[in-house]
């Protein structure tokens, strides 16, 4: 199997989880959307599953801390795509002067998880397509496809069900308020850059190197950090990534506070 074969079989198994799951929940189901390069490939891809008209909202989870290029990505993707977009934003925990300065764990718990929780409550959303995937850190590879959450947000990692061939989600549990798919999960970093090349997919530009850094990894500001590279090109990216032993996430604020806070914040609903 050659590159692109291989990439168009990733691409198949994520468009059957995303069917799969608008066919469970139908108008009661939503899409994550970050800007980032795996959100905005699972946003592609879900586009493809319905001939380029979603049938359900994508979601953007503002913490207003974001970098600039971001939000110019987003609403320029919004229009050239149609999209219906819905922005979750936590204005309680915002006036009150919570950022990242001061705390990341809190941080990214009411600006994300608590401001997510109130959207999906008002909304009554069911069901939640989100872009992460198992190499991204250790955590995220405990995930399934099809995972619950219960009705504190909370996640357990260590009661999931089994997964069997393509059977992913059969019965709902008592305790379960909605679920989390990851039509994602099977990719890796450098299969999502391959696709973006292969589909000549969009992308937010810091992921480019200027001055010889760019960033691997997008999100808030005060949270990533830049990487010494000279890859100012999708290709050059990739080979990067084939030559490289560094984490994706490693400039990332909440993967380096300590081993800890990653379980943690996604234990409590975080992404």
């Amino acid at each position: 199997m050659n590159t692109a074969e291989y990439i168009r079989d990733l691409e198949s198994t994520s468009v059957y989880v995303i069917r799969e799951a608008y066919y469970r929940f139908g108008d009661k189901l939503a899409m994550l959307w970050s800007m980032g390069k795996d959100s905005t490939t699972m946003l592609h891809l879900a586009r493809k599953a319905f001939l380029g008209k979603l049938p359900f909202k994508v979601i953007h989870i503002d913490t207003s801390f974001k970098f600039k290029k971001i939000y110019e990505f987003r609403d320029k993707i919004v229009k050239d795509w149609s999209l219906d977009l819905a922005i979750a934003k936590n204005d309680m925990a915002l006036a009150k002067g919570l950022s990242c300065e001061k705390s990341k764990f809190d941080c990214c718990a009411a600006l994300k998880t608590e401001a997510l929780r109130n959207f999906i409550e008002t909304q009554d959303i069911k069901a939640l397509l989100v872009g992460i995937r198992r190499d991204e850190h250790a955590i995220r590879a405990k995930e399934r496809y099809f995972s619950q959450r219960d009705c504190e947000f909370k996640w357990s990692y260590r009661n999931q069900s089994p997964e069997l061939w393509t059977e992913y989600y059969e019965s709902q549990a008592e305790s379960e308020c909605h679920l989390r798919i990851h039509p994602l999960l099977h990719w890796r970093e450098i299969d999502i850059w391959q696709y973006i090349k292969l589909e000549r997919l969009p992308i937010v530009d810091l992921y480019l190197a200027k001055n010889n850094t760019r960033y691997r990894s997008i999100g808030c500001e005060c949270c990533c950090q830049p990487v010494i590279s000279k890859a100012n090109t999708i290709d050059k990216i990739i080979r990067e990534i084939e030559k490289s032993d560094i984490s994706e996430r490693a400039g990332r604020a909440q993967d380096k506070e300590n081993i800890y806070t990653m379980q943690k914040l996604r234990s409590l609903g975080y992404m």
